[in-house]
């Protein structure tokens, strides 16, 4: 439903919570909101009273636009040395023998299924491996670059950088110039899971800080460099926790303007040391968004990754301040596969993307990486865009 200023007003007039009242209005007043009004948030708001304003926020800022982008995954190796609790994908490099690693032929070869097809962007991430170092990657950036040039290089999380670094005696800074140099675009926004200690202890205590991921991200924005960001939520975060690592991204958005968008991963149990902790319902994963929505305000984008949430729940995100979907993935990405998401084969033609974002009476926006815009659809008839695209 569309949120227009006397609608929105009515609905935050008529809130009984004096506290959410005044939240309401400093969000429809742009206003930015504080830490404790983010608890606030959590600990009192409805689902109906943060999905009204994040509507509201997201309509404000982009109407009906939903973007989607044509990208593809290359997962080199699920082999790692680090023992995150909430994963299920990664094989400890001690039983190296369950896991994969992918040569650079082998990555190259997955590039050139691509030729002659309109993808714009490859998504590089994967596990921790001790062979798999800094110079080993930048010549995989160079051969995909000298082979597809228009092809925009995403890869390696903070985790997979702190480590290629150290071990190759080399500073952020340095290590971030050989990779651009060699073709690195923008950085994807996992390994930030929940940056506060107290949490990160517990469930992913050996791998690289909140301040190193952090200054990582920070580096490559003053090397003119985007990034996404993530937080991994639902397992054994309480809601301050979730709102200091908003806070922390907010920060760095106000000092370097370099984030493309925020991404909330849902946590899930399958397969992993934390099976035992439930996982958030629908109605709680819509709350998140929501209120990632009101808090990061100084981020254009908020996304919803459709093959974790499933693609109706990914429809109904776009009513709670998501106005991005992620992309075609046209591969069987493993990460959230292995883990019990709701698409096992989390891969969708172009078309389908564009049905879904219609069906939510939404309008789909094809973009690159970056957010230019390739093909605007809003203006397409469904079933002028079903044809058109299955031509």
């Amino acid at each position: 439903m569309k949120q227009t200023h006397k609608h929105i007003q009515s609905i935050v007039s008529n809130t009984s919570n004096k506290q959410l009242q005044l939240i309401g209005e400093k969000i429809i007043n742009n206003q930015r909101i504080s830490f404790d009004d983010g608890v606030l948030l959590f600990e009192k708001a409805s689902l109906p009273y943060v999905g009204a304003l994040a509507n509201f926020v997201r309509e404000q800022k982009h109407g009906d636009k939903t973007y989607f982008n044509r990208n593809f995954h290359i997962e080199p190796t699920n082999i790692c040395v680090f023992n995150c609790k909430f994963c299920s994908y990664s094989r400890l490099y001690a039983h190296k023998e369950e896991g994969w690693e992918l040569s650079i032929d082998d990555m190259l070869n997955i590039v050139k299924k691509y030729d002659n097809q309109p993808v714009t962007e490859v998504h590089i991430v994967g596990g921790v491996h001790p062979k798999m170092n800094l110079y080993f990657f930048a010549d995989l950036l160079n051969a995909i670059h000298a082979h597809r040039p228009d092809l925009h290089l995403k890869g390696f999380t903070p985790v997979e950088l702190d480590y290629m670094f150290r071990k190759a005696k080399v500073s952020v800074e340095e290590g971030m110039k050989i990779l651009k140099d060699a073709g690195l675009q923008s950085l994807p926004g996992g390994g930030a899971e929940i940056f506060h200690p107290e949490i990160r202890q517990q469930i992913c205590e050996d791998k690289v800080d909140a301040e190193g991921w952090l200054h990582i991200h920070k580096v490559a924005h003053t090397l003119g460099m985007h990034s996404n960001a993530t937080m991994l939520f639902g397992h054994i975060e309480k809601y301050g926790h979730r709102v200091d690592h908003m806070e922390k991204l907010r920060q760095l958005q106000d000092e370097t303007g370099g984030f493309n968008t925020f991404i909330p991963l849902k946590f899930r149990n399958k397969d992993n040391d934390m099976s035992h902790v439930a996982e958030t319902s629908i109605v709680e994963d819509m709350r998140l968004y929501a209120i990632a929505r009101l808090y990061m305000d100084n981020f254009s984008h908020i996304k919803a990754y459709w093959p974790m949430l499933g693609r109706q729940n990914a429809q109904l995100s776009l009513s709670f301040g998501v106005n991005d979907l992620d992309g075609t993935i046209d591969d069987t990405t493993k990460i959230y596969s292995m883990a019990g998401s709701e698409e096992q084969t989390p891969s969708m033609r172009t078309e389908q993307l564009v049905t879904l974002i219609q069906q939510a009476k939404r309008q789909p926006v094809e973009r690159d990486t970056l957010y230019n815009v390739i093909k605007d659809y809003s203006n397409i008839a469904y079933n002028e865009t079903i044809a058109a695209l299955s031509n």
